[in-house]
């Protein structure tokens, strides 16, 4: 993300994962753990949406770890449709998380699938502060039902994930989803904004 980030790697289910952990220039408030997109379709820890919200975070004074999931980058290990991947997810916050602090999952697309689902997992033991799904996966994908006060934007022309999908899956959760007009899946010129509303809700 800049010269500042640090390169480190964690012992996950299917070998080593490649991280990625921006500091906050201030006293850390928290730990969140930034899932990518679809490992096939060219997600990575590097992606634009999920570097932009690891700036909100750090600015906002958490802790970001980015990381790649298993077989992408210098992970180890070979995709397993979406569920060892939720492994992954747990593995990097289990070992980057700190005591006392608050942890925080992000994701986007793929990768709000998958937060979706650590979070799930998380719940009964160690709920996490806040989640924020940016163009969450919930076509392919069986996408958990998350917190109330968990964050969910989304573009109204995505045409990987259509809102109408998204819709469906927040209906029965009475779960507020923002809407970004006339925005694609990738939020394309709209980066700013997305780092705004994410940093409002901080």
């Amino acid at each position: 993300m800049n010269s500042a980030t640090q390169r480190r790697t964690v012992a996950g289910p299917a070998g080593a994962l490649e991280c990625a952990v921006d500091q906050p220039a201030s006293e850390v408030q928290g730990v969140v753990v930034v899932c990518h997109p679809h490992p096939l379709h060219g997600g990575t820890m590097d992606n634009k949406v999920v570097q932009t919200l690891a700036r909100a975070f750090v600015q906002a004074g958490w802790r970001s770890v980015r990381f790649n999931f298993r077989g992408i980058g210098s992970s180890q290990g070979a995709w397993d449709e979406g569920r060892g991947e939720i492994d992954d997810a747990l593995a990097v916050a289990e070992a980057c998380r700190e005591a006392g602090r608050p942890l925080a999952l992000a994701g986007f697309s793929f990768g709000g699938y998958v937060a979706s689902r650590a979070a799930a997992a998380l719940a009964a033991t160690t709920p996490v502060a806040r989640l924020v799904l940016v163009a969450p996966a919930v076509v392919n994908f069986v996408a958990a039902a998350v917190p109330q006060d968990s964050l969910v934007i989304h573009g109204e022309a995505d045409d990987v994930v259509p809102l109408s999908a998204v819709l469906d899956w927040a209906r029965p959760q009475v779960l507020p989803v923002t809407v970004v007009p006339a925005t694609g899946h990738f939020f394309h010129g709209q980066l700013p904004l997305l780092k705004q509303l994410v940093s409002r809700s901080l």
